[in-house]
């Protein structure tokens, strides 16, 4: 048996620009029922209950603004929550547990967001019933005899302590006026030392200025302090990776790590590599996004992630995605010398007054996807931006044979356009097929065509500038962190998608990202910036993949080994067996098969 979701985008229905197919073709209200009808809004409102799910009006609406999906009907009593009529809604809930870090994981869109405000006690869940939200009694009733009980117990009667940590960092500076100081100052708890976390976050030459003043690495770092500060039963991170570097993001996977010996934390995260480090136990969040979300039960670390990227999950006997992801056991083909070289430059250097960025001569071939990762603050940007014409260096030239087409860091969402007559205007051949199966289809750009990309996510707004850049006729594509605002499973189809255009349209990419999974997938190559963040930096040439791995890594002090299942890389634990014996050996990033764990053993300590 099953319940059908119906569920309207309302900023996608256009009633007055159609012919109000939904109403028209609908075979209910033919019969003289009123399944569609236009509510006061002048949207469709759909009875789930007279709905046969014949999905008629999702086809023939010309907004793709209908979605109609049979679910099973025994989750109709895990419903969390329902945001109203025709509306998202979160079935289950995940789970905290003390002196342990649960991870979060899944696409934009099912729910997780909603999960940390319940959990937070900011969102009461409404078990479904919008209309008679349920008081705590029958809440705690309806969850008594679970782990569940007695948390919500707590948050009904006020003794939960919770912080949390949430996504938009960026709007600190709005509630904020002062200095990052004052600020951890006001939110520190009794028992913290604010002196001991502004270290461990490498803060310290930002507590003196104001908060208006910092980079997006230094606000998120910021906004992990104050969390931290704070004494809590309960820790909430939601995406505490977001505009840190790999080394920034160690760090602040070993402030977290810390308050998990004393509290329960539960993490939001899209960098795998982050997350799998980090986490204890995962729960996977599936569904369609916007429209509904499941939780999975829980799992540990390793295998949520395995399971995440299978698509497919044992316990629930569900199946969310029709192909599995794995990850190339093996290094590709690294020598591009016989392609022709498209680029040259002898060294090259930029001087700024506190500033210098010195890079080694090299040249860039055609057919070559070059990843680029060093820690911010190092002229990766200032780089790419001499590539592609937008700086000039202080000394040296850049002789380039090739147009470049480039993506920058920060994107602008101030057009009026909507989402298809822009990328029309830059590429009339959108609709060809290589197109639409290439970038359109595993993007899922079409449900965005029909939106103004001033009102497009920062995930949506990311995937159209990526694909607008791919589709300007140029030979290098240069992408500065397209990963950002980018989900964990669109960042694996971004990043194989990137890679196969290139390919075949036989053309030449520079990503910069900080997700080394992201990187791994993409890159050939790989250029290594290092020096000391916002004084000078050094860019190597494009060393093959191992060899630039094994440099960046070494510098970073960690080991990557391969997952036997997946093949996807993951961070040895420090001075671990492995972690002894690959830095023994100099094979800091690790190419080949490795050996399955031993039966029983703890993962968290692989």
């Amino acid at each position: 048996m099953s319940h059908r979701i119906a569920v309207l985008e309302k900023e996608s229905c256009h009633s007055r620009k159609c012919n109000l197919e939904c109403i028209s073709f609908c075979p209910v209200n033919k019969t003289g029922s009123d399944c569609i009808v236009l509510g006061q809004d002048a949207k469709a409102v759909i009875s789930e209950e007279l709905c046969t799910g014949c999905s008629i009006c999702v086809k023939k609406c010309p907004f793709d603004a209908i979605s109609i999906i049979n679910v099973a009907s025994e989750l109709g009593e895990e419903k969390l929550h329902q945001y109203g009529v025709n509306t998202f809604r979160l079935y289950k809930i995940p789970v905290p547990k003390r002196n342990s870090i649960v991870g979060l994981v899944g696409r934009n869109g099912v729910g997780k967001s909603t999960a940390l405000n319940v959990l937070a006690g900011s969102l009461k869940p409404n078990l479904g019933r919008y209309d008679a939200p349920p008081s705590w009694e029958e809440i705690i009733d309806h969850y008594q005899g679970t782990e569940l009980q007695n948390h919500f117990e707590a948050i009904s009667n006020g003794t939960l302590r919770v912080s949390i940590k949430p996504q938009a960092v960026y709007l600190i500076p709005k509630v904020w006026s002062g200095s990052v100081r004052e600020l951890l100052q006001t939110t520190a708890g009794s028992t913290r030392d604010i002196s001991e976390i502004v270290d461990s976050l490498n803060l310290r030459e930002s507590v003196g200025r104001n908060v208006s003043e910092l980079s997006g690495g230094e606000l998120q770092r910021t906004a992990v302090a104050v969390a931290a500060l704070k004494d809590a039963d309960l820790y909430l991170f939601d995406e505490p990776s977001s505009y840190n570097d790999v080394f920034q993001r160690m760090k602040v996977s070993q402030a977290i790590s810390e308050l998990a010996k004393k509290s329960s934390v539960v993490l939001v995260e899209h960098d795998l590599s982050f997350l799998d480090y980090l986490s204890d136990y995962i729960h996977i969040l599936y569904g369609e996004p916007g429209v509904y979300g499941i939780v999975s039960s829980i799992q540990s670390a390793r295998t949520g992630i395995n399971e995440l990227l299978d698509g497919y999950l044992q316990v629930e006997n569900v199946r969310f995605r029709d192909q599995p992801v794995r990850f190339d056991i093996y290094s590709p083909i690294e020598d591009v010398t016989e392609t022709p070289t498209i680029c040259e430059y002898g060294e090259l250097t930029k001087s700024f007054p506190k500033f210098e960025l010195r890079v080694e001569p090299a040249e860039i071939h055609l057919g070559e996807v070059i990843g680029v990762l060093g820690a911010n603050a190092l002229g990766k940007t200032t780089f790419l931006r001499i590539l592609s014409g937008l700086d000039k260096p202080t000394t040296g030239d850049v002789e380039l044979s090739a147009k470049v087409a480039y993506k920058p860091q920060y994107l602008s969402a101030d057009s009026e356009s909507e989402v298809l007559p822009y990328l029309r205007g830059i590429n009339k051949d959108i609709d060809t097929g290589l197109i639409q199966s290439q970038l359109v289809t595993p993007l899922r750009l079409n449900k965005l065509f029909e939106k103004s990309i001033k009102n497009l996510s920062g995930g949506e707004l990311q995937k159209v500038a990526i694909v607008a850049t791919l589709l300007q006729d140029a030979t290098i594509y240069a992408f500065d962190e397209p990963s950002a605002f980018i989900d964990v499973e669109d960042r694996i189809i971004l990043a194989k998608a990137i890679q196969r255009f290139v390919r075949s349209m036989g053309k030449t990419a520079v990503v910069i990202d900080h997700d080394i999974q992201l990187v791994d997938i993409v890159a050939d190559s790989l250029m290594i910036f290092t020096g000391e963040p916002g004084r000078y930096g050094f860019a190597s040439k494009p060393l093959g993949k191992s060899e630039g791995m094994n440099k960046f890594l070494r510098e970073l002090g960690i080991t990557y080994r391969r997952d036997i299942t997946t093949g996807r890389p993951r961070v040895n634990k420090p001075d671990s067996k492995l972690d002894r014996i690959q830095k023994a050996e100099g094979k800091y990033y690790y190419l080949g098969k490795v050996q399955a764990p031993a039966p029983g053993k703890d993962e968290k300590k692989e």
